[in-house]
């Protein structure tokens, strides 16, 4: 996500605030060590580059959550340079490996618009951290010096209520509320609204996540985007999918529920520090084709950042 004078706003003593790349590579530490110490371990114990070789790379990508599909992807294309630029060396292979990272995670990957006004659709499964993500995206906006409303359209949690608006008083910004069990939609109604008498620059939206209640949760977000499409239709609209990386696997079968009723247009990744299957970043990309726009490494406010490829490349592959 870029977004303008970001970088000013949230300066502070270096001491206080190592950089976010730093705070990357300590977050992947348990991802690191369940990949790249295995891969190293595997190609050290080879003299030459063969099948069994392939088949190790194989089993450590897997169970790192790379999945099965995006796992195949990656070993072509390796296998790929291996033949072209007649690489012997097993140890050669890691940084293939990363290079197949970088291109698949970087294919694709435009820089988010600067659009105003903008209204931002949060959406995913309860315990995620999406509520939690809602206060730390009004807070980069707020930073960057734009006027933000919260809307707490999760009306059937009434912690979440409670909880943004703990959220909007510490970030100081605005919050439209109504009470437990109101119609969300409504919610949206009123925000937009408020948002353009106040000259607001983005909304960002709360939305349940009752998973288990498929059909009516897929039929409320229809009911929200059909109010932003006849009410906001000047907005640039953003629909963010929060997932828990600790999740793996099961991240993916929630993004495609999710797909069946929102044009999601990025991934915020909570508590990427946590796991060692930080692998699912490159199959959620890769399956999915949407992008990576924030990931949470840090229970901090400022540690929800952007998502850079190379960044995350370079931390995953570090010594």
């Amino acid at each position: 996500m870029i977004i303008e004078d970001m970088g000013e706003a949230e300066e502070e003593p270096a001491e206080n605030n190592p950089s976010f790349f730093k705070k990357l590579k300590d977050g992947l530490f348990k991802t690191r060590k369940n990949i790249t110490d295995r891969l190293n371990s595997v190609v050290n114990s080879f003299k030459t580059i063969d099948e069994d070789l392939f088949d190790e790379l194989e089993e450590i990508l897997i169970t790192s959550d790379v999945g099965v599909e995006t796992t195949m992807k990656l070993l072509d294309g390796i296998r790929k340079k291996i033949k072209e630029e007649k690489v012997n060396d097993p140890k050669a292979v890691i940084e293939l490996l990363k290079q197949e990272v970088l291109k698949l995670m970087s294919e694709n990957a435009e820089p988010l618009s600067n659009a105003y006004p903008q209204i931002i659709v949060v959406i995913g499964v309860n315990g995620v951290g999406k509520t939690t993500s809602v206060g730390k995206i009004a807070n980069r906006y707020k930073k960057a010096g734009k006027k933000v409303l919260i809307a707490a359209a999760d009306t059937f949690r009434a912690a979440a209520i409670e909880q943004l608006e703990v959220w909007s008083n510490r970030v100081g910004v605005d919050i439209i509320k109504h009470q437990e069990g109101a119609d969300p939609a409504a919610i949206i109604y009123d925000a937009i609204s408020a948002a353009k008498s106040r000259k607001t620059d983005v909304i960002i939206c709360d939305t349940a996540g009752r998973l288990h209640n498929k059909k009516n949760l897929m039929e409320e977000l229809k009911k929200i985007f059909r109010i932003i499409d006849r009410e906001y239709p000047e907005a640039h609209r953003e629909v963010y999918l929060v997932l828990d990386a600790t999740t793996g696997q099961n991240a993916i079968v929630q993004a495609k529920v999710f797909k069946e009723a929102a044009d999601i247009t990025g991934i915020v990744l909570t508590k990427l520090d946590g796991t060692a299957k930080g692998g699912i970043v490159i199959a959620i990309k890769s399956e999915l084709n949407i992008p990576v726009r924030l990931v949470g490494v840090g229970e901090k406010i400022d540690d929800l950042q952007d998502f850079d490829p190379v960044d995350f490349a370079n931390a995953l592959f570090s010594e």
